[in-house]
């Protein structure tokens, strides 16, 4: 038991967490692939860490183990480096794409320019970060019989 939260409920919120985690990771997956994300590698590594990830957490809510939790922790950590990493790559294909358009621009007016832009969302990978740190606080200080 977690800081006064009865012991059931506490695994309620760790399974609808999780379930929350498996919904977003499999639709981010699915949009990407629908949107043609696998054009390089670097378009890959999401796809891949997102799979993951929803397998992980599929495994987790089927079978509530320690190994399946450390497998989970894994794929949450890549998620969030992956979005982190995906943000910085969507903002600098931007970047030079306004500096092509206008190579005046510069400071403020860039940023902004970048951040506006539509392909790519400069900072849609961060939805990655997000889903990762919801299934980290699903397992935040989980033992074996918590779900």
């Amino acid at each position: 038991m977690t800081a006064g939260l009865p012991a059931q409920t506490l695994a309620r919120l760790r399974r609808l967490l999780l379930v929350l985690l498996l919904v977003g990771t499999s639709g981010t997956a699915a949009e990407l692939w629908l949107m043609g994300h696998h054009e390089d590698p670097w378009q890959w590594a999401p796809l891949v860490v997102l799979v993951a990830t929803a397998g992980a957490s599929a495994w987790v809510l089927s079978r509530w183990s320690p190994g399946a939790v450390r497998v989970l922790r894994i794929c949450l950590g890549a998620l969030v480096v992956s979005g982190l990493i995906g943000a910085v790559l969507h903002y600098r294909a931007n970047m030079e794409f306004q500096l092509e358009m206008d190579a005046s621009l510069g400071g403020i007016a860039l940023m902004m320019k970048v951040l506006h832009a539509k392909a790519p969302p400069a900072l849609a990978p961060g939805n990655m970060a997000l889903l990762g740190l919801v299934g980290l606080a699903a397992v935040w200080r989980s033992g074996k019989s918590d779900v």
